[in-house]
C-alpha cells in the first residue's frame, strides 16, 4: 500500500509538470530560436554597414580591417562569414578565397536584389543543413553586395535546447523532491493503518487484548481507530456474556438432566405404584428442564432485540395480561386488581416485551403471597417514562437480594423449587431492549415493588 501511494503521489507531480512544462518548453525553443535568429541578423546588419565602405572605396586598410573584424567574430560565434560585391564574388571572407563566386547560392542572389533572407537549406558542401542569415548592402539607392552569416542548424538547434537545460534541472529536482515527500507523506498515511492491520490480524487469531492506537494518524485513521476499539469491546463483551451465559446454563441445565436421569433409572428397576411415582416425578424434571429452555431462548431473542421497536399501550396490555391471570390467581384464593394514573400511556418496546415483564412479576408474586392477600398491577406515567408495576405483600427481600434478583438463575432462599432463576433477567434485558430499565423496591405493604421503565412517545 506504501509503495502503491508513492506511485499516485509522484504520478500526479509528474503529471503536473507534464502539463505545465511541455508547452511551456515548445514556447521556450521557440523564443529563444527567434532571439538567435534576431540576434544574427543584427550581426548581419553591424557587418553590412561596415561593409559599405569597403565595397565602395575598396582601400586596403579598410579591407583589413573588416577581415580581421569577421575572422575575431567568426571565432567567437561559431558561424562562417561572407562579403560579396554587386556581381556575387568574394570580397571578404576568412573562410572563403577572394573571388569565389556566390551566384549559385539562392540567399545571396535575394539579399542582391535588396531582400534581406532567413532560413535554412541542405548545404551540398557540408552535407547538412544550414542556417542562413543574408542581408544586403546598400549605398545611396543601389545594392552594392551583400553579407551572409552561416551556421550549421545543430548549432542552432543546440543552442536552443541548452537553454531548456534549466527547466529539465527544475523538472527534475522537482520530482527529486516529489519522492522525497512521498515517501514520508506515505509513511505518515500508512503507518496508522499498517498497525490497525496489525492489530486487526492478532485479532483474528483470537486476541482480544489489543486495541488500536486512537492517537496517530489522520483524522480519519484516528476515527477508525476509536470505532475498531469500541467493536473490538463490543465483541469482547459479547464473548464473555456469551461465556458466562453458556457456563450457567450448562450449570442449570445438569442438574435436572441428572435429576431426570435417576428417576428414570429408580422407575426402571421399581414396580406398581413406586414406579408410577418415579415417572410422575420425571415428568416434573423434565417440565422444568422445557421452562429453563424456553427461558433460555426467550432471553436469547430478547438480546438480539436492540433496536426493533414499536408503538405499545401501557393499560391496554397491563388490563389484558389481567383478564389473563385472573382464573389462576381465584384458584389460589389470590386476588388481582389494576390501576392506572391515566387513561391511555404509549411507551416505544419490542415486540412482546411489556407482556413477558409483567406475566414474570406476576408469577414471581404469585410464589410468595398468601391465600386472601392481593397482587396489584399499576400503570403510571412520570416525563418521558412510562412505568408498569407489580405490586405484592410478600415477605419483601433484602437490599442485596433485590440488587442481585436479576441476574441469571439467581434464586432466593426457599424459593419455588419448580422456578429456573431466568424470569428476572428476561425482564431486564426486554426492559433494556426497549431503551428502559427494570428494578425491585420495597412495598409499603412490606413485599416487593416491581416496575418495569419503558420510554413514552
Amino acid at each position: 500500500m506504501k509503495f502503491r501511494l508513492i506511485a499516485v503521489l509522484v504520478g500526479v507531480v509528474v503529471l503536473v509538470l507534464a502539463v505545465q512544462d511541455i508547452p511551456l518548453a515548445f514556447h521556450l525553443r521557440s523564443v529563444e530560436r527567434d532571439r538567435l535568429v534576431t540576434q544574427l541578423e543584427r550581426d548581419a546588419f553591424v557587418l553590412a554597414g561596415r561593409v559599405e565602405e569597403v565595397l565602395e572605396g575598396n582601400t586596403d586598410d579598410a579591407s583589413g580591417s573588416l577581415h580581421a573584424l569577421i575572422e575575431a567574430y567568426e571565432a567567437s560565434s561559431d558561424v562562417r562569414v561572407v562579403v560579396v560585391n554587386s556581381a556575387g564574388q568574394a570580397v571578404v571572407g576568412p573562410t572563403f578565397e577572394i573571388g569565389d563566386d556566390f551566384t549559385n547560392r539562392p540567399e545571396i542572389m535575394r539579399a542582391l536584389s535588396g531582400n534581406p533572407v532567413t532560413g535554412e537549406r541542405v548545404s551540398t558542401t557540408l552535407g547538412s543543413d544550414l542556417f542562413y542569415v543574408s542581408v544586403p548592402v546598400i549605398s545611396g539607392d543601389s545594392t552594392v553586395g551583400a553579407v551572409r552569416i552561416t551556421a550549421p542548424a545543430s548549432t542552432i538547434s543546440g543552442a536552443v535546447n541548452a537553454r531548456l537545460v534549466g527547466l529539465l534541472a527544475v523538472a527534475f529536482i522537482s520530482i527529486l523532491i516529489a519522492v522525497i515527500a512521498a515517501f514520508a507523506l506515505a509513511g505518515a498515511f500508512t503507518r496508522p493503518i499498517k498497525k490497525l492491520t496489525d492489530t486487526s490480524e492478532r485479532l483474528a487469531r483470537g486476541d482480544l487484548g489489543d486495541r488500536a492506537d486512537e492517537q496517530s494518524g489522520s483524522p480519519e485513521v484516528r476515527v477508525l481507530a476509536r470505532s475498531y476499539n469500541a467493536m473490538v469491546d463490543r465483541l469482547e463483551e459479547m464473548l464473555e456474556r456469551q461465556r458466562g451465559f453458556a457456563g450457567a446454563a450448562s450449570h442449570q441445565l445438569r442438574t435436572p438432566l441428572t435429576a431426570l436421569r435417576l428417576r428414570l433409572e429408580s422407575a426402571a428397576i421399581a414396580d406398581g405404584e413406586d414406579q408410577a411415582e418415579h415417572i410422575e416425578a420425571a415428568l416434573r424434571e423434565i417440565d422444568r428442564l422445557s421452562r429453563i429452555i424456553e427461558g433460555l431462548l426467550v432471553l436469547s431473542r430478547a438480546e438480539g432485540q436492540h433496536v426493533t421497536r414499536g408503538l405499545v399501550e401501557l393499560c391496554s396490555v397491563a388490563r389484558h395480561r389481567c383478564e389473563y391471570w385472573e382464573p389462576l390467581l381465584a384458584e389460589r384464593e389470590v386476588s388481582l386488581m389494576f390501576v392506572s394514573d391515566a387513561d391511555t400511556v404509549e411507551v416505544l418496546a419490542v415486540p412482546t416485551a411489556v407482556e413477558q415483564c409483567i406475566d414474570n412479576f406476576i408469577d414471581n408474586a404469585i410464589d410468595v403471597v398468601d391465600q386472601g392477600s392481593t397482587i396489584v398491577v399499576k400503570v403510571s406515567q412520570t416525563p418521558g417514562v412510562g412505568e408498569v408495576h407489580v405490586i405484592d405483600s410478600g415477605p419483601g427481600m433484602t437490599d442485596a437480594d433485590r440488587k442481585d434478583a436479576f441476574g441469571r438463575f439467581w434464586r432466593a432462599k426457599g424459593a419455588n423449587p419448580g422456578g429456573t432463576g431466568l424470569g428476572l433477567a428476561i425482564v431486564r434485558q426486554f426492559a433494556e431492549s426497549s431503551g428502559g430499565s427494570a428494578e425491585l423496591h420495597a412495598a409499603a405493604t412490606g413485599g416487593i415493588d416491581a416496575v418495569a421503565r419503558f420510554p413514552r412517545v
